[in-house]
């Protein structure tokens, strides 16, 4: 089920501390890499007015506009995310078996880059905090790659004991970064008012025009001040749209604006505060702890994109687009609280590999926005198809409700693009790597159900036969026979009488199916039907954010006629070693890959939460 909710001011402050923590982190970096001698900006006063100036629009058309105002309207039953949306628009246009598989491509896709931003995010946010140190002495210098490493660690260390104690502090350091935020870049606009013009989108229009074909260049940098943006719609499902609006309305984009343009009007008085804008809104005696408090902030960040990554990869396994893995709930209240140690490792080396391999903040900016604008341009691309077919709304209307935000989307896009040999190749490199696998995984599976479904005899005629064989032995206990396709004979089945020459006497075909929905209502969690005599069909529902417990569901099936003995059930899974074949299947490659994975798929026993001395499992091997 899903949680209940809290209050909407607990809810506001936790969406401050997890939603906004990426993108409250963006002033770190962002005005420094716009006026990156390679974007070729000059430090005019007409050029950094004109820059913060797309900085706020920006802010405002992507931001507000397209996710708070538009996108968070195409929930998924109160889910959001990349999944959820993909799952939404597949269900609303899906009208053909070909577009219904392209639009899952395309939101894999986009799922696929997120964890190439669960790479950089963290290596990026924590880098350009620790650099704080060389503005109070340059002699810090050499210390901030080790420090920001000890950091990195430190942090997916400490993700095995969850979030729930840490989460408290989120919101609270969050308010105060943000303040800080807001006061200092009010201090700076005291001292030089001309930089308010940048409210004017005229200036926004100005500047870009007169970059002519060189704005891609620096919309490569402007990109970074929308940084997280995905985050909103991805959270929504903990915290609510209504405290995710208003934490941004009233609280976020304010503060955000006015340190972009304190940032804009130091510039303007201090050509040499440009070595980092932003800590040099400080005075000399808070810098320090100015740094630390970047340092939390760039951690929360860091955590609100880790905890993103262990969500998709539930969601992605429970959609059948990955293999089981390890799942820890580190919170007996929050069932989002999760943690995947395999997921956590991996994460965990690529983001070291990125810090040291691109060795600062300004280095991993080059790598950084690809993978970001391509997930934004999907995720429009989706909400186009919702627009039109889930929504009903005309075909005009559909696209002049998404068709500005797709042209940004797409001019974002080949900005970052341009940045591919600086680094930008990276994230797409990790991207690529688990789109790969996703899809490798989700047709490996089709075409084992269906080697089953051609080898293996039908269900009903087979025990049909069983049923009328007055000789054959019969065990008072409770056999589950748990299968991918419910309408052939479990292996399990054909060996225990193959081998043991014993039938229970009852049987339980359980087929389990992940719908493309968060959630799953009780009273729809089963399907029982009964079949010949001591035979019976169940199917369990869940939905991609559910909690699987199949002895529970169990325990639900005295309400469908069928009665079922905990202490007398034995649970037969069948287990395919998964044989690569030359054929019509997949690429060899990929056969071995899915191989591969299979062998090393985490243990369903754990994963439905089966009990350890109850479990009965047989092996067979399959060609594919």
């Amino acid at each position: 089920m899903h949680p209940p909710r809290q209050s909407l001011g607990i809810l506001t402050l936790g969406a401050l501390g997890v939603v906004y923590g990426d993108i409250g982190t963006s002033p770190l970096y962002t005005m420094k890499e716009v006026f990156n001698p390679a974007n070729s900006v000059t430090l005019g006063a007409h050029s950094v007015i004109g820059a913060v100036s797309t900085i706020f629009w920006a802010l405002m058309v992507v931001v507000t506009l397209k996710y708070v105002v538009l996108i968070l309207r195409a929930d998924n039953r109160g889910e959001g995310g990349i999944m959820a949306l993909t799952a939404l628009a597949a269900q609303a246009a899906g009208r053909t078996p070909r577009r219904r598989t392209v639009l899952l491509l395309t939101g894999v896709l986009g799922a696929s880059l997120f964890y190439g931003d669960s790479v950089i995010t963290p290596a990026i946010s924590v880098l350009g905090a620790v650099e704080g140190l060389e503005t109070i002495a340059p002699a810090f210098k050499p210390y901030v790659l080790p420090l920001s490493t000890a950091v990195i660690v430190g942090l997916f260390l400490g993700q095995r004991f969850g979030t729930s104690a840490v989460g408290k502090l989120f919101g609270p350091i969050i308010v105060v970064w943000f303040m800080v935020l807001a006061v200092t870049g009010i201090g700076q606009i005291i001292q030089h008012p001309p930089i308010l013009l940048a409210l004017n989108p005229v200036r926004a229009f100005e500047f870009l025009h007169e970059r002519g074909w060189h704005l891609f260049v620096v919309m490569g940098s402007i990109v970074l001040a929308l940084t997280g943006a995905e985050a909103l719609y991805a959270d929504m499902g903990h915290f609510g749209k209504k405290p995710i609006r208003l934490a941004w309305n009233t609280f976020v984009l304010p503060a955000l604006a006015l340190n972009y343009m304190g940032q804009g009007a130091l510039l303007l008085r201090d050509a040499s505060a440009l070595e980092n804008p932003f800590f040099r809104l400080f005075p000399a005696a808070w810098l320090i702890p100015a740094v630390v408090l970047a340092t939390l902030a760039s951690v929360i960040a860091s955590q609100a994109v880790i905890s993103g990554a262990y969500s998709m990869t539930k969601q992605a396994m429970q959609l059948g687009l990955l293999p089981r893995m390890q799942v820890q709930y580190t919170s007996a209240k929050e069932a989002g609280q999760i943690y995947v140690p395999s997921v956590n490792w991996l994460v965990m080396v690529a983001v070291l590999m990125a810090m040291l391999g691109f060795g600062s903040s300004s280095a991993l900016a080059s790598a950084y926005g690809i993978a970001v604008t391509v997930t934004m341009f999907i995720t429009t691309l989706l909400t186009f198809f919702i627009v039109r077919y889930g929504w009903g709304y005309p075909l005009p209307l559909a696209l002049a409700a998404t068709g500005v935000f797709l042209v940004v989307d797409a001019v974002m896009v080949i900005s970052c693009s341009l940045k591919f040999w600086q680094g930008g190749w990276f994230p797409l490199i990790v991207g690529g790597v688990i789109f790969s696998i996703m899809a490798t995984w989700k047709r490996g599976r089709e075409l084992l159900i269906e080697h089953i479904r051609s080898d293996d005899p039908d269900l009903v005629p087979f025990i049909t036969a069983l049923s009328a064989d007055e000789y054959l032995r019969r065990t008072p206990r409770t056999a589950v026979f748990a299968v991918a396709n419910p309408d052939t004979v479990p292996q399990a089945l054909m060996h225990n009488l193959k081998h043991n020459q014993v039938l229970h006497e009852q049987n339980v075909i359980l087929t389990v199916r992940f719908q493309e929905v968060p959630w799953v209502p009780e009273q729809d969690r089963l399907q029982v039907e009964p079949l010949v005599s001591g035979f019976w069909k169940v199917q369990v529902n869940y939905g991609f954010m559910d909690e699987p417990d199949i002895p529970r569901a169990l325990r639900l099936c005295l309400s469908k006629g069928l009665t079922v003995d905990e202490g007398a059930i034995s649970y037969f899974l069948s287990r395919e070693i998964v044989v690569p074949t030359r054929g019509a299947g997949m690429a060899p490659w990929r056969e071995a890959l899915f191989a591969t994975m299979s062998r090393n798929a985490g243990s369903v026993v754990s994963y439905f939460k089966l009990p350890d001395n109850g479990v009965v499992e047989l092996g067979t091997r399959v060609q594919i």
